[in-house]
């Protein structure tokens, strides 16, 4: 079988050049009026692709100067409706985990690699949407405003969740098992991968529910600095 061949990105959903905490400081009513305009800008972009799969852009939210920030795959059904990252049973659960950390959700910042729904018609199930992973298109649309996002908000911290994430911020090919754990970094901030929710929610053990745990006390770890 021919092996499949990439799809490059186009320029301007790679990654930027250059450490993010080299950029020119920002005040806070610097990032909140540059977040807002930005957020236009993916709503105008987002237009032509709104159908009834995806209903609404859902570009992120949170404090412009969190010092810790998610980044998972995409929205779903529960996110499309309420055009709001992370509101479903896996927002749930990472609220729990938010907590766990000694924060309130508003203190961080959540955002995803794609800012639409992503979900094909299951004829198995009667034609009911089904979530599946980003295509390489669809991401290449959201890359850009996820990099504006995080030179706007620069965290000290990034925790990807799930495989997409830190493969699309990092450009690693390793599966989240194996680097999970171990820090990458992202323009000079450091990155921690972890498990998504998600799988957390169709694989509860005490096992994995330990690691993730060990995942996040390492990026609290990082946020209150030595």
């Amino acid at each position: 079988m021919a092996k499949k061949k990439a799809i490059e990105m186009p320029p301007a959903a790679r990654t930027p050049e250059g450490i993010i905490a080299e950029l020119q400081p920002l005040s806070r009513q610097d990032k909140i009026e540059q977040l807002e305009q930005l957020r236009l800008r993916a709503q105008a972009q987002a237009a032509e692709f709104i159908c009834e799969i995806c209903t609404r852009l859902v570009f992120g939210e949170g404090d412009p100067d969190a010092p810790l920030m998610f980044v998972g795959e995409g929205p779903g059904a529960e996110e499309d409706k309420t055009g709001r990252p992370f509101v479903g049973r896996s927002g749930q659960l990472l609220d729990k985990m938010i907590v766990a950390m000694g924060f309130k959700r508003e203190q961080l910042y959540i955002a995803n690699v794609v800012k639409l729904r992503c979900a094909d018609p299951d004829e198995l199930a009667g034609g009911r949407l089904k979530d599946r992973p980003p295509t390489p298109e669809e991401a290449a649309r959201g890359l850009p405003i996820l990099h504006q996002q995080i030179a706007i908000i620069r965290p000290k911290v990034i925790v990807t969740l799930g495989a997409p994430a830190v493969k699309h911020l990092t450009g690693t090919t390793e599966g989240v098992t194996k680097i999970r754990g171990t820090w990458l970094a992202y323009r000079g901030i450091p990155v921690m991968p972890t498990y998504h929710p998600s799988f957390l929610l169709r694989a509860y053990t005490q096992e994995n529910r330990r690691k993730v745990w060990g995942d996040l006390q390492l990026a609290m770890g990082k946020v209150k600095g030595p």
